[in-house]
């Protein structure tokens, strides 16, 4: 193996607790909360994440899906009205979380609107999907609330910002292509395009990276890409380009040349599963092949994943039963960790080859020197071989289904090393 050339830029990696998911932790107690927050934010002890992705509110639906009430949930009387903003400090258990996070190191906070509230769209709901007022071929007898739902959310991050939390990034919508019984908004691809267009300007003003579309699948994703890309002014707005893998997994990059996260995702599947590879498609092995995928094959920035914790038959990292006051960790938050803990913030992905097939290797420099390679085997045999890489201190760890990053010293001089890597394995090299 060797590795020379420099790829893409990396913001991070990240979970989502939105949909009120912090409000189970808040039940446990108090010593289980903080192993929670180390499993999710600690460099030593758990993943390391440097994301949140923060959900803003519209209002209950009664779904297992509610989000918050919304920062604005009363009509002021129209689009030009003056706004009756209102703030409960709370927002669904998130601030909790996001000050936490902010005290392990997370600077990276991602804000996003499943939907308007009900009375700027034209179905009344913030739920069934519908479609913002304003927008191009959506007429509505309240008016054109496309400005005022770019102030509705620069004011989510100013509540934020008096909670002393700065959301860097915001997204005005979440899976534009999806029509959920929970909430959720439409756009197509020029409406989308049209919107950044409006929101841009405020984005700009306040400080905030726009981010767009999180179309509900990879493929999806690419015709809102190709449309802002499309359009001059568009294009200048847009930060990040955002996708989920729910419709179609990351086969590629997307058609641009600005940042691209895959925000959110996690699979199908019919129970809680802690194993490693047990062939289920929603284990640990799954995520760790899926992350793999994003960052060398969908020259992704940042992967963020769906749910930290939730409760029952959950694919979220963890699994909260609190009648029981317990909770379980699953093989899906050591496959996370085995990238994030060591991959950081402005972090660089690096060219890497591997002459066996069974190998799907990636490699990662990180601002302060340090050098990440990760190695999924894919076989069901062991595959020794020799890794190259810099000179300096090496350490392995193994992910399996014995071992959650356990570490081991790595022999070898001047960055030959001699590697055993062990059957459907994932393991994680950090050289300093």
């Amino acid at each position: 193996m060797e590795h020379r050339t420099v790829h893409q830029k990396i913001d991070g990696f990240g979970i989502s607790q939105a949909f009120r998911r912090m409000e189970l932790i808040e039940q446990l107690s108090p010593q289980q909360q903080r192993e929670i927050l180390d499993l999710w934010l600690s460099r030593e002890k758990g993943a390391g994440i440097s994301i949140l992705r923060l959900g803003i509110g519209s209002s209950p639906t009664g779904s297992p899906y509610d989000l918050m009430e919304s920062i604005q949930p009363v009509d002021p009387g129209g689009p030009n009205a003056t706004p009756n903003y209102v703030w409960d400090g709370k927002d669904g258990g998130q601030v909790a979380l996001a000050k936490e996070a902010k005290k392990y190191g997370v600077k990276r906070f991602y804000a996003d609107a499943w939907s308007a509230p009900g009375y700027m769209k034209d179905n009344g709901s913030d739920s069934n999907g519908g479609s913002l007022c304003g927008l191009t071929g959506v007429t509505c007898a309240s008016g054109d609330w496309r400005a005022a739902y770019a102030k509705y959310l620069v004011q989510y991050a100013k509540f934020y910002k008096q909670e002393g939390i700065k959301i860097t990034d915001i997204g005005f919508t979440n899976e534009p292509d999806w029509t959920a019984t929970y909430a959720s908004m439409r756009f197509t691809p020029e409406q989308a395009t049209e919107m950044v267009r409006v929101m841009g300007p405020y984005a700009r003003q306040a400080g905030l990276n726009l981010v767009c579309c999180d179309s509900f699948g990879w493929n999806e994703s690419r015709a809102y890409t190709a449309s802002i890309e499309a359009d001059p002014l568009a294009r200048r707005y847009v930060d990040v380009h955002a996708g989920h893998t729910y419709a179609s997994p990351v086969d590629g990059p997307l058609p641009t040349n600005r940042p691209v996260w895959m925000s959110e995702w996690n699979p199908n599947g019919d129970r809680w599963n802690e194993s490693w590879d047990d062939g289920s498609g929603f284990d640990g092995f799954t995520i760790a092949s899926a992350i793999h995928d994003a960052m060398a094959v969908g020259n992704a920035a940042a992967y963020v994943y769906w749910f930290g914790a939730s409760r029952g038959a959950t694919r979220a990292l963890l699994q909260v039963d609190v009648p029981n006051q317990t909770y379980a960790v699953s093989k899906r938050l050591w496959a996370l960790a085995a990238y994030s803990r060591f991959i950081r913030p402005e972090a660089v992905r690096i060219g890497v080859s591997a002459t066996d097939p069974a190998l799907r290797v990636s490699a990662f420099r990180n601002k302060d020197g340090s050098e990440v390679v990760e190695i999924l085997n894919t076989a069901t045999t062991a595959v020794n071989t020799t890794l190259k890489t810099k000179s300096g201190k090496a350490t392995l760890y193994l992910t399996d289904g014995g071992n959650s990053l356990t570490p081991t010293a790595l022999p070898g001089r001047h960055g030959h090393r001699p590697v055993t890597l062990q059957p459907r394995s994932l393991t994680t090299i950090v050289v300093r």
